[in-house]
């Protein structure tokens, strides 16, 4: 059975960095996987999505469908994003067979020192859970804290023990 490994979390928490190392631990395994990431899929679309936080809804629904066509053909999903909408997730689970869903938790301050794109020390506006709340996941299937106590790697063997 395909499932669809929604990886979601705030930017810098991890969720792309685990994610492919996940994707390449399935691909290894010889698991018809494709992976998707929120900065990709934005670039796919051609930039029509803002981030208001309805352009952020609608974006968040073009890829919760499109994991479920790819996963309805077959494939196994694992698609990366902020994720910040309790609806999107709720349709998820009553749309995807299979539907993972994994909270990459890290602490703001982790972010902060982190900063790989600059959001947080730049002074950049419209940042999720910085300038706007998030609704953070109320019920994931499994959380890793990601504040540094393990490697990515480390990471995916929970993963790869887990599912």
């Amino acid at each position: 059975m395909s499932r669809v490994y929604w990886l979601t979390g705030l930017s810098g928490a991890g969720k792309t960095t685990i994610g492919r190392l996940w994707y390449e631990e399935l691909k290894r395994t010889g698991e018809a996987a494709v992976f998707l990431d929120g900065d990709e899929l934005r670039q796919v679309f051609g930039g029509q999505m803002g981030y208001t936080l309805e352009d952020r809804r609608k974006a968040a629904m073009n890829y919760a469908r499109l994991c479920a066509l790819l996963s309805r053909q077959g494939l196994t999903v694992i698609c990366c994003t902020i994720s910040m909408f309790d609806s999107v997730r709720a349709w998820n689970r009553e749309n995807i067979p299979g539907y993972v869903e994994i909270y990459i938790k890290a602490s703001i301050e982790t972010l902060r020192r982190r900063d790989q794109k600059g959001l947080y020390s730049a002074g950049k506006q419209n940042v999720a859970g910085v300038d706007f709340q998030v609704e953070l996941p109320k019920a994931p299937d499994l959380i890793l804290e990601n504040d540094g106590q393990n490697t990515p790697e480390e990471q995916v063997e929970i993963l790869y023990s887990t599912y």
